[in-house]
């Protein structure tokens, strides 16, 4: 049933890629990337990824405690455990090389261990990616909200305490969008019930306006 929005945004993604514009997906789960990494092949872009999270989403049937195929989406692109969704768009899997996971400071124990096993390179410290040399190809930058320390954007259906100042994710969305390679960007979401008083909706915007300049 997931393929079946994936495929629809799969097809958004290319077709504004070939008109010349950089698609952007705003959506309340992380397996929608799914759908963005296929519509970018779709148009003949083989991207990188840099994946913004609080959580890791790396884990497969044989790590979650939960079962929750939302913690499982990063793991899935680069080919591992769960694929009816990858298969459902015909997206071919990432090469971990080619895959940085920022932050991640809240991993399940398995999950922690695939991470350290893996070839995708974790920062946990976002200083570190202002330090480090991007890919030299188009990048594609998925920006999981609850990166962001939940007294600053509370509106969130899984806070993980700490994480980075707007200020400094602001620094990095800069550095990256002055390298112009950004080729797609997605967003997964803040919660509008838990937003009150919209502080949530106005950084996060304000931030994803910064990534795509």
């Amino acid at each position: 049933r997931m393929s079946l929005i994936h495929k629809h945004l799969a097809t958004a993604v290319s077709n504004t890629i070939q008109s010349g514009k950089r698609p952007v997906s705003i959506a309340g789960d992380c397996c929608t990337t799914i759908g963005v990494l296929a519509g970018l092949q779709q148009a003949g872009i083989d991207p990188a990824l840099i994946w913004f999270d609080a959580h890791g989403d790396f884990n497969t049937w044989e790590t979650t405690a939960s079962g929750f195929l939302g913690g499982m989406p990063l793991a899935m692109l680069v080919g591992r455990g769960e694929m009816t969704m990858m298969h459902g768009v015909e997206a071919k899997p990432l090469p971990e090389n080619l895959v940085i996971l920022t932050d991640a400071r809240d991993l399940d124990p398995g999950e922690k261990v695939l991470v350290e096993e893996s070839a995708i390179l974790h920062i946990a410290d976002l200083v570190q990616l202002l330090e480090t040399p991007l890919p030299d190809k188009p990048i594609y930058v998925h920006f999981d909200v609850d990166i962001l320390d939940p007294k600053d954007a509370p509106a969130m259906n899984y806070p993980a305490l700490g994480g980075p100042s707007v200020q400094l994710l602001r620094q990095v969305f800069k550095y990256m969008a002055k390298s112009g390679q950004i080729a797609a960007i997605s967003v997964s979401a803040w919660n509008p019930e838990m937003d009150e008083d919209g502080r949530s909706q106005t950084i996060i915007m304000s931030l994803l306006e910064t990534l795509y300049q």
